[in-house]
């Protein structure tokens, strides 16, 4: 049995570190489960468009608020399953990089906590789970998701290749924002596409704020992003980024029937981008972190909405 080791640099007292059994702190690390900000990020968009879809079937005069209720719980079931999963695939990727970074050296694959195999096994492991839940939809939302993994299993490669591979992560995490309408409707109408590529930029956006966290680490070890190639342009690249996800998410909106409880937590959600643009220091690890994960408020902020308008729908 290898030691439990430190925590992580960029993590902080959590419940893994207080409650966990020894044993399982570092596969829990692996998986992200001491910073649950990853699987929030990939539900929120599921979210977003199961209450889209329910909005459209409302519309229709056949709302199933049971059955979306359930996906709801099946996503976010999902999501921590298959997050963790991504996070251990990209770790075992970026090994020798990690250990190379002053923020990642101490995560178990590179501190020697977990072995290369005990990585494999928890990764299948967690992908199980993954299937077990995606067993449960049908089989349009189904297919839908499968077609998701090529992008999934490539995008640890992408920060060796291309200037901005959050685009690449981008297109992953935002693969819920079909999701919902695959899985409560069996179909894919305009305003999911328009909501998927809406929130393809938001994601490039928080985590170009997150990355100028290793900017400078990632230099060093000559892995391209989006934070190094923005650079003291980023707030400027901001303000188009967030500001196309926000003129996106209006079109989605205005696709799926609009709504005044809709549209407030769309402008509620665009101030708390503007907010962040306006908040973020590109030259402060700690500050971008917190900027990184106020993206989870804004966008339960913008789901509360949505939600509301199917409901009165």
């Amino acid at each position: 049995m290898l030691p439990a080791g430190p925590a992580p640099a960029d993590t902080t007292g959590n419940w893994v570190d207080r409650r966990a059994p020894s044993f399982l702190r570092p596969f829990l690390r692996l998986a992200r489960a001491d910073r649950p900000i990853g699987s929030w990020l990939l539900l929120i968009p599921c979210l977003w468009s199961v209450a889209l879809a329910l909005r459209l079937q409302a519309d229709a005069g056949t709302p199933d608020y049971g059955h979306a209720a359930v996906l709801v719980a099946l996503f976010a079931i999902g999501a921590v399953a298959m997050r963790g999963a991504g996070c251990t695939w990209n770790d075992i990727l970026d090994r020798d990089i990690d250990g190379r970074v002053e923020r990642t050296r101490s995560r178990p694959l590179p501190a020697g906590q977990v072995t290369l195999a005990g990585a494999f096994v928890f990764l299948g492991l967690q992908g199980l789970a993954g299937l077990a839940v995606l067993l449960c939809l049908p089989p349009f939302a189904i297919a839908t998701a499968l077609a998701s993994l090529g992008v999934v299993v490539i995008y640890p490669l992408m920060k060796r290749v291309i200037w901005v591979p959050q685009a690449v992560l981008g297109l992953a995490f935002s693969w819920g924002a079909l999701m919902g309408f695959a899985a409560l409707i069996e179909a894919l109408p305009p305003s999911a596409f328009l909501l998927y590529a809406g929130s393809v930029l938001w994601v490039i956006g928080y985590d170009t704020i997150y990355a100028h966290q290793d900017r400078e680490d990632d230099e060093t070890v000559g892995v391209k992003s989006s934070a190094r190639f923005f650079a003291g342009a980023t707030k400027r690249w901001l303000v188009g980024l967030y500001g196309g996800t926000v003129v996106l998410f209006a079109l989605a909106i205005g696709a799926a029937g609009g709504g005044v409880f809709a549209w407030l937590g769309l402008a509620l959600f665009a101030a708390h981008l503007a907010w962040q643009i306006r908040r973020v220091d590109i030259d402060d690890g700690g500050n971008c972190l917190r900027v990184f994960l106020s993206n989870r408020d804004a966008g339960l902020i913008l789901f509360a909405g949505l939600a509301v308008q199917a409901l009165a729908a």
